[in-house]
C-alpha cells in the first residue's frame, strides 16, 4: 500500500471516528433525554453562576425556550451525524480515484466537520460559556468537553483538507 493510499484511508478512518462519536452523542441525547436536558436547563437558567453577577438578566427560565434550545442542539447534532456518515461513504467510494476526484469528494466532509465545529464553538463556547456565563458554574460547566470536541473536529478538518496527490 502506498503512503498516498494510507493517507487517504487514515482521513476516511478519522472522519468515520467523528461520525461514530456523533452517533453516540445523538443516541445519548435521545435515550437519556432528561440528563442532558438538565445541563441545558441549568446553563440557560444561569442558576449556578456566581451570586449577584450582573448578567442574570440574560437568563432564560422558560421550559419551552429551554426545550427549543435543546431540541435545536439535538437536531444540529443529528444533521451533522448524517452528513458525516454520508461523507465517509462518499470518500470510501472515491478512495481509489484520481487525486482530482478524491479531493472533490471531500466537500460534504468539509461541510459536516464545519457544522460540527460550529456547534461546539457557537452553541457551547460562545453562547453557553460566555453569554449564559456557564464558565461560572462548578456543576454545569461544559467548556472543557466543548473545547475538546471543537479541537478534534478542527484537527480532522485541517488534515482532511490537505490536498491528496495521485496514488
Amino acid at each position: 500500500m502506498t503512503s498516498s493510499m494510507t493517507t487517504r484511508l487514515s482521513k476516511i478512518a478519522l472522519l468515520a471516528a467523528i461520525a461514530l462519536i456523533y452517533t453516540l452523542i445523538v443516541f445519548n441525547n435521545l435515550t437519556d433525554y432528561d440528563s442532558n436536558y438538565q445541563f441545558v436547563h441549568h446553563v440557560l437558567a444561569m442558576d449556578s453562576t456566581f451570586p449577584g453577577n450582573h448578567g442574570m438578566g440574560r437568563a432564560l427560565s422558560s421550559p419551552t425556550i429551554q426545550t427549543v434550545f435543546y431540541v435545536g442542539i439535538i437536531a444540529w447534532e443529528a444533521l451533522t451525524c448524517i452528513l458525516l456518515w454520508i461523507a465517509t461513504a462518499r470518500l470510501l467510494q472515491h478512495h481509489r480515484a484520481n487525486a482530482t476526484a478524491f479531493n472533490a469528494a471531500k466537500g460534504l466532509a468539509i461541510l459536516a466537520l464545519t457544522l460540527g465545529a460550529l456547534l461546539w464553538f457557537v452553541a457551547f463556547l460562545s453562547i453557553g460559556a460566555e453569554w449564559f456565563l456557564m464558565w461560572q458554574s462548578k456543576t454545569w460547566n461544559g467548556q472543557e468537553a466543548a473545547f475538546r470536541m471543537f479541537a478534534c473536529l478542527v484537527l480532522v478538518l485541517l488534515y482532511l483538507t490537505r490536498p491528496d496527490p495521485e496514488l
